[in-house]
């Protein structure tokens, strides 16, 4: 969705109280909408607007309604091309 590393997503987790999501019984995180928003957040401020990180978490406990979020669309068309990239780069990997 944000085209990022699952690591700094954990990381992220780690650093920011703000998303918490559960885990299933096999480890796998499962994240809410609100996750998904408070990420949306936290992405924006900083990748986009190039905050570090503690400026992100003050940010984010001064004003939460300030900060400004980008909606994903998470419509069919949007999943199919990005699952149709991945299949592209296994075959690639596969055949080098």
């Amino acid at each position: 969705m944000f085209n990022v590393n699952a690591s700094l997503i954990r990381f992220w987790e780690k650093e920011f109280n703000l998303i918490q999501p559960k885990k299933s019984t096999k480890g796998n995180r499962m994240f809410t909408p609100k996750d998904i928003e408070n990420f949306n957040k936290i992405y924006n401020l900083v990748k986009k607007n190039g905050y570090t990180l503690e400026g992100a978490k003050k940010a984010l406990t001064k004003n939460n309604n300030s900060v400004k979020t980008v909606s994903i669309p998470l419509d069919n068309e949007n999943i199919i091309s990005k699952l149709e990239e991945i299949k592209k780069k296994l075959i690639n990997l596969k055949n080098n």
